[in-house]
């Protein structure tokens, strides 16, 4: 997918040249061809060659992946979600970075009220 959202368009080969230590061209095609069960991409065909395109933009994908993440490993709670996030990145945060954390969760104790 994000290869499709930042290229616009692409062919199953172009996609696959992209990927770091890329699977079959069969494997993307499949890849691809589930996406697109799924309506999150669309294809042309062009010549011999299906062009493929994303249907829904960054942000959906970006809240369908991250909702798909927590359901599957957090056992669908946010808590235990952001509770791994920190614990990885514990030493990568900046005071910058906890006061803005703190924030939004002071935001989200307010609008509860």
């Amino acid at each position: 997918m994000d290869i499709l959202l930042r290229r616009g368009d692409a062919a199953a080969s172009d996609v696959r040249s992209e990927l770091p230590d890329p699977p079959s061209y069969s494997a993307v095609r499949t890849m691809l061809s589930r996406l697109e069960e799924k309506g999150h991409v669309t294809h042309r065909q062009d010549g011999p060659r299906y062009v493929y395109r994303a249907t829904i933009d960054a942000e959906q994908a970006r809240e369908s992946a991250l909702e798909r993440t927590v359901r599957t490993f957090f056992a669908g709670s946010p808590g235990k979600t952001v509770a791994a996030l920190l614990d990885r990145s514990s030493a990568d945060l900046s005071d910058a970075d906890l006061d803005e954390l703190a924030e939004l969760i002071e935001r989200m104790r307010q609008e509860r009220r």
